[in-house]
Order: C-alpha cells, then sequence, then structure tokens
C-alpha cells in the first residue's frame, strides 16, 4: 500500500476515528484503526471495538491499494504533530512507514485478519439539523447517571413520533427533556432507541458542524443506532432494558414561578457555592423583586449574594445541589430563567426565554429534586 495524503485531512480523518478507540482494550487489535487505500483515489480509515463504530472517506493519491491496521491513537499524535506538508504513507514488510518533510515514524502492523467486520451502514430513518442536533444532546446528556448501579440510566432515550422527536435523561436528582423536529424519510417514522449518553455526545459534538445529520434507526441488525454527516458514519450499540416512564415527575401545577437573568443567577450560585462543602446545597430565598443565594451553616464559611428577580405568585425558599443548578443553567442556553416551583419539598421546572416578559420556551425543561438545607 502506498499514498500521499495532506496532513490537516489526515489528522482530522484519524483523530475523528480514534476517539472511540478504547485506551486499554480487552483485545489488542481493538486498539486499531484500519487503513484502506482505493484505486479510486480514496483513503477510508475505521474502527470498531463492539460498541461503537466509525469510519470516514477521504481524497488521497493512491499509488498502490491495500489495507493495514496500526495503533489509532498513535497514528492520531504524530499526524497531529507533523508539518504542515503532504504526508507519503507506505508499507514495508511488517512496517507503516510515515513520511513528511524530513519527519519519518515507522509504526508496527498489527494483524488485519484478527480485525472484526464493522456493522454495515444502516439505511437513513432522517435528518437532522447538525447545530440542533448538538445542542439538543449536550442540554439533554448532563442529565444522564454517570454511575454504574444503573446501566439504563446512563442513556439517552430517543423517541421518535413523525417529524417529533424527544430526548430524555435522567440520574433520579435531575430530568432533562428536550422537544425538536427533524425531516423523517416516512412521515410515519416511530422509533424508540436508548442510546449511551457518553457515545451520543462525542458523536454529537463531530458531527454537528455539518449542515445536517442523518440518523439510522435499527439498521444492520437490531440494537443499532447509525449516524452520518458528509463523509463521517458511526454506529452505536443501544442500550437493552425498559426506560422508566419518568415524565410523571413533570409537576402538574405551578404556584410560584420567578424569572430572572440567566447570567446573572450562574454567576451568583458560582460564587457563593465556593463556600458550599461537597454535596452540601446552596439556600435560594424568593421574595418579591429579588432572589437571595445563600450557602455554608453554622461555624463554616458562610456567602450569600442577592439577584433581581421577577416573582409571581408567593414568596419560597428552596435548596438546590449547585452543580446540578449551574448544569441546569448552562443548558438553558437563553438570556432569561424561569423556575417554576409547587412546594419547597417539589421539584422544580426550569426553562428558557428570549426577555424578561416574553413566554417560557417549553421545547427544554429541566426539573431539578430539591434538596433539604439545614437552617
Amino acid at each position: 500500500m502506498k499514498f500521499r495524503v495532506e496532513r490537516d485531512v489526515l489528522a482530522e480523518a484519524v483523530t475523528w476515528v480514534a476517539r472511540g478507540v478504547p485506551a486499554r482494550p480487552p483485545v489488542p487489535v481493538l486498539a486499531g484503526v484500519l487503513l484502506e487505500a482505493s484505486e479510486d483515489g480514496s483513503l477510508t480509515l475505521s474502527a470498531f471495538d463492539y460498541e461503537v463504530s466509525a469510519r470516514i472517506t477521504v481524497p488521497a493519491d493512491v499509488a498502490e491499494p491495500g489495507q493495514v491496521l496500526v495503533l489509532g491513537r498513535l497514528l492520531a499524535d504524530i499526524s497531529r504533530n507533523l508539518p504542515a506538508k503532504p504526508i507519503d504513507v507506505s508499507t514495508d514488510g511488517t512496517k507503516l512507514n510515515v513520511t513528511c518533510g524530513s519527519s519519518r515514524f515507522s509504526l508496527r502492523e498489527m494483524p488485519v485478519a484478527d480485525y472484526p467486520t464493522l456493522p454495515a451502514a444502516p439505511e437513513a430513518s432522517g435528518t437532522i439539523a447538525g447545530d440542533v442536533f448538538t445542542q439538543a444532546v449536550a442540554q439533554v446528556s448532563i442529565a444522564a447517571d454517570r454511575g454504574d448501579t444503573l446501566p439504563i440510566l446512563t442513556g439517552v432515550r430517543m423517541e421518535v413520533e413523525g417529524d417529533k422527536v424527544v430526548l430524555l435523561a435522567t440520574d433520579r436528582y435531575r430530568l432533562a427533556m428536550r422537544e425538536l423536529t427533524w425531516t423523517p424519510a416516512s412521515p410515519d417514522a416511530n422509533h424508540v432507541a436508548l442510546i449511551p449518553a457518553r457515545q451520543l455526545s462525542e458523536t454529537a459534538k463531530a458531527l454537528g458542524a455539518s449542515g445536517s445529520v442523518q440518523l439510522a434507526f435499527g439498521g444492520g441488525g437490531d440494537g443499532l443506532i447509525g449516524f452520518e454527516a458528509g463523509q463521517r458514519q458511526a454506529t452505536t450499540r443501544l442500550l437493552d432494558g425498559e426506560y422508566p416512564k419518568v415524565t410523571s415527575i413533570f409537576p402538574t401545577s405551578v404556584d410560584t414561578e420567578a424569572v430572572i437573568e440567566t447570567a446573572a443567577l450562574e454567576e451568583a450560585v458560582k460564587r457563593v457555592a465556593l463556600v458550599a462543602e461537597r454535596n452540601t446545597p446552596v439556600l435560594l430565598k424568593f421574595t418579591d423583586g429579588q432572589v437571595a443565594i445563600e450557602a455554608g451553616t453554622g461555624d463554616d464559611a458562610q456567602a450569600s449574594e442577592a439577584v433581581e428577580a421577577v416573582l409571581h405568585g408567593p414568596e419560597i425558599q428552596i435548596a438546590f445541589n449547585p452543580q446540578y443548578l449551574l448544569d441546569g443553567l448552562h443548558a438553558v442556553g437563553r438570556p432569561w430563567s424561569r423556575l417554576s416551583f409547587t412546594q419547597p419539598s417539589r421539584p422544580a421546572v426550569l426553562t428558557g426565554q428570549a426577555e424578561a416578559d416574553s413566554d417560557a420556551d417549553t421545547t427544554y425543561r429541566y426539573v431539578l429534586m430539591p434538596v433539604r438545607f439545614a437552617s
């Protein structure tokens, strides 16, 4: 095999494919990236660890077609650090030689025959705008569980009905839900998928710069979801099991609502939370015209700050885990935030809005469980 490729093209392609390569694979070949050079002037790079697959095709000047398997992370590190000149790649016995200017690297080939076959690219079920997809996944995946006690909660539930998509995640302490529209291949599209949050998040970030992303449900045998944007393709194995019925957590009535400038509240909570020891809450006291934020109790360090707020309904005091509150404020993505309460012991709902006096944008809702505050 012998080909020449631009430095930036190779670096970007290997980085995209190798991002899912496990650091300590159970089988050594799973640390590899497969390079396939074709006579038609294309270079395809792919990786697969039985959970996640990634594939990309880029242009290259191919002198001799062929395929080779080498360590993915090492090739990514090398290609990113080479000078900005064309890279010559060729095989020599059991070695892969990488030459760029006066830089020369020789990498050990791995046995291609031992490498698993990538799952077939599923048939597209529809398309979604890249920027919308990236934002929606980021807004929801923050609420997915990061522990291993309940594997099902480490996923994001994606439900499709016609042109509507609902993303949902919870770790039992908060719940995030985002509703959006897409362009389905069939108007009566109906799908439910439980996608590992970490993989979904990484894929959405990597593909979101594209104009649109194709989603493919249940292709290549059940238990897979496929993503495609431009020349990049990825598949992820879905989580098994029934997601708990969590939408009942959303309060059906509201007693008090407060509208606050998002950035002002976020900054104030960040400052006050500096004295909140691990796992201790911040207390929010909503009165007419302001919210007072307090943290720290007794002889420990204490802090307080007040932020302007427009209050509708009776005054309320409620405490939250500061990090969970900050996650929601960061994700809401609107200049103003609306917090809706029933009572201090019941979940609160955070939504965003464009203006202080406009309606709430309920396409994104972040539900936060309150915490007991030791007064």
